[in-house]
């Protein structure tokens, strides 16, 4: 069902593979080089930006109380924490300014504007996530441990209510990405031991209590008798700043294209193969500057899963270099309309919902799940997007044939 052999699926030699990633290796080394005072104008301006933004909140909700400062108060809290969450709290603790050995922006030392504490991110995220990228069993964000995404999981009657569930986990995507790590499931069972469970619930019940406090009694109490105003545009600004790092989040991992892959695919995996998955598991989104750094330049997802610790500002000069070598290696580029990768993404969760003997499509080429076996019979061809082409050049003559 998901891939198992990354080489065959990607219709290229394993000298093409090694090409490709030393290309990358060279691609890593320039960037590297050349980060510098441009680079640092650009954290301290964003990080200016998002502090100013979150002042001008604070002081609008003074007057919350007052329709227009109540939207003013809330539109920029929303926006601060949107820039805090995306292009500040995710990107520097994957380690992006670094090399900067600047303590305020390190990340040892960020803690982000949200429930789930960073230590348990980092672990989930930066090391599962990144080393595993959409291999199932191993990656627990295919899916997040409640929505079925591929049909490599069997369906389960449970899974006729993830409508429901994805609606809640946007809402409430802090403490789903909060609770992420903990995995209270294994310690229910018995699987996970205490002496790791219990001091994470401890610390994630410590930032609990920082944020809980910070947004919903400590600011509101400040305007005092505005408290319940203030308490609703937190909440709001939290609201919509759940929404937005969900829809980015899913917009690069579970559109059309964005490939799962079996545990087998791991076995003696090389660099230039470990490139080649990121490529081929995750989407990008189309974005101008001010989407591009809203997302926290997460509409270059490709471009992020190749190089997870490089300046999120860099990453649309090298999506220009990434676009050209699947050009060259005849790989495809994932990318679309948000709204596009948005509703591919809702299609996938909504149908998934369904036991599979109402599910059309075969298990090895499905939209959200392929396999190397959705080619065969067919000639090898140079390369994937060749290959993807032709087979859907072959479908459409074989449904005019048989319309005829």
């Amino acid at each position: 069902m998901a891939i198992t052999d990354i080489s065959e699926y990607a219709h290229l030699t394993d000298a093409d593979i090694e090409a490709l990633g030393h290309e990358l290796d060279t691609l890593r080394r320039e960037i590297e080089s050349d980060r510098g005072p441009r680079d640092v104008r650009y954290l301290r301006r964003t990080i200016a930006a998002q502090r100013s933004l979150e002042v001008i909140g604070r002081v609008a909700l003074l007057g919350s109380h007052r329709r227009p400062l109540w939207l003013l108060g809330t539109a920029a809290l929303s926006l601060s924490k949107i820039i805090e969450n995306m292009e500040l709290g995710h990107n520097v603790m994957h380690g992006q300014w670094d090399w900067m050995n600047d303590p305020e922006v390190h990340s040892t030392t960020w803690e982000w504007d949200m429930v789930c504490a960073s230590p348990h991110w980092k672990h989930s995220h930066n090391f599962i996530h990144h080393k595993y990228t959409n291999v199932v069993g191993m990656d627990d964000d295919v899916g997040y441990k409640i929505l079925r995404v591929t049909r490599d999981e069997p369906w389960e009657p449970r899974r006729a209510l993830q409508p429901i569930f994805n609606v809640l986990l946007a809402l409430t995507f802090e403490w789903g990405i909060g609770l992420h790590d903990l995995a209270l499931k294994e310690v229910i069972k018995g699987e996970k031991p205490m002496e790791i469970a219990r001091p994470q619930l401890k610390e994630f019940g410590r930032k609990i209590g920082k944020q809980v406090t910070k947004d919903y009694l400590l600011y509101p109490a400040l305007t005092g008798p505005n408290f319940l105003h203030t308490l609703t545009a937190n909440m709001t600004a939290n609201l919509v700043r759940n929404l937005w790092a969900y829809v980015v989040i899913f917009c690069g991992h579970f559109p059309d294209g964005a490939e799962k892959f079996t545990v087998d695919s791991l076995e003696d995996e090389t660099q230039g193969q470990w490139y080649l998955r990121q490529m081929l598991g995750s989407a990008n989104f189309e974005a101008g500057p001010a989407l591009a750094f809203l997302s926290g330049n997460l509409c270059y997802q490709i471009e992020h899963h190749l190089y997870p610790d490089l300046p999120s500002n860099r990453m649309a000069e090298i999506g220009v270099r990434v676009r050209e070598l699947c050009d060259k290696y005849d790989l495809p580029y994932t990318t679309g309309p948000l709204w596009v990768q948005y509703l591919k993404t809702l299609r996938t969760i909504n149908k998934l919902a369904l036991p599979d003997r109402f599910l059309h499509d075969t298990a090895d080429d499905a939209p959200e799940t392929a396999s190397e076996r959705r080619f065969a019979g067919m000639p090898r061809t140079r390369g994937l997007k060749t290959a993807i082409a032709e087979l859907r050049r072959t479908r459409r003559e074989r449904r005019r044939a048989r319309r005829a």
